[in-house]
């Protein structure tokens, strides 16, 4: 089984992100990415206002305070946590979803096995392959990179993922 969105991807090092917030643009990044594909108004927040906007830091994006500024964005939507599940359902409905890589709240720091230490992604499709979930998202690209397609199981991961949906009402 496959599904995968066509969602365009966006680098938080992009030229049109403010330098001070590249290193920590991942949230405001991903969420404007999302919100590109979702909304039919084309004039969302550019990812420096969402940074400013959802509260980020130089630290990153708290997951709880994307969803509560999120929220105070967008009322009418739905902007909560979800389980792997409903981020699957989600992804066969057509959304994607906002993923987080988090070894440090979620007090894994010695997890060598996790894609990333800390980072939000787009998650915009699954594969299963060979009995096991491969989870596919756009990775917000690098410094000097676009972003990019990429893919990493779920059994090495799961216990640094949090998923967020964003879905209109």
């Amino acid at each position: 089984m496959h599904c995968q969105l066509p969602l365009q991807g966006t680098s938080q090092y992009d030229a049109s992100i403010s330098p001070s917030y590249r290193n920590s643009a991942c949230g405001p990044t991903t969420v404007h990415v999302i919100l590109q594909y979702l909304h039919d108004d084309k004039n969302i927040p550019a990812v420096n206002e969402l940074y400013t906007m959802l509260g980020g830091t130089k630290i990153g994006l708290f997951k709880w305070r994307l969803i509560h500024n999120l929220r105070k964005l967008f009322p009418t939507w739905a902007i909560r946590d979800c389980t792997l599940k409903e981020a699957m359902q989600e992804i066969d409905e057509g959304r994607p979803v906002a993923m987080r890589f988090d070894r440090y709240f979620s007090l894994q720091w010695r997890d060598k096995k996790s894609a990333y230490a800390y980072h939000w992604v787009p998650l915009i499709g699954y594969e299963i392959h060979n009995d096991e979930l491969l989870l596919i998202f756009h990775d917000n690209g690098g410094p000097h990179r676009d972003s990019k397609i990429r893919s990493t199981f779920y059994k090495d991961n799961k216990k640094v993922l949090r998923f967020v949906k964003i879905a209109p009402n």
